[in-house]
């Protein structure tokens, strides 16, 4: 396994190395803030990814729950492989774009291709 920095958070370091600027285990990036989970909805952009989370609130009037989903944009190591539809862990940072505050540190489910043809 390459040398990784250890990054305060209980996640599996990636066994690839990389030379990105921007990278938590490689790089002097520092993570802080906010860890959250969503699924992946986009990875076209070159070292972005577009995590949409869900989540539930309660309409009083109605008396039923509303499903509300965000996205939000978080930046990708070329260390990391990440497809669309995986679970990832992205972690909050400074910011590396007008947009983007966050990266990814980890995924918890890899998408197979039967879930994505659904």
């Amino acid at each position: 396994m390459s040398e990784s920095r250890n990054i305060g958070l209980e996640v599996k370091a990636p066994e690839r190395k990389c030379d990105d600027v921007n990278c938590p285990f490689h790089s002097s990036l520092r993570v802080r803030g906010k860890l959250l989970t969503g699924k992946v909805v986009s990875v076209s952009a070159k070292n972005m990814a577009v995590v949409q989370r869900e989540s539930t609130k309660y309409n009083n009037k109605y008396m039923r729950y509303l499903k509300k989903r965000h996205k939000l944009h978080a930046h990708v190591s070329p260390c990391l492989d990440l497809d669309t539809g995986d679970i990832a862990i992205v972690a909050e940072c400074r910011p590396i774009s007008k947009t983007v505050s966050f990266v990814v540190v980890g995924r918890e489910a890899v998408a197979s291709k039967a879930q994505l043809s659904k």
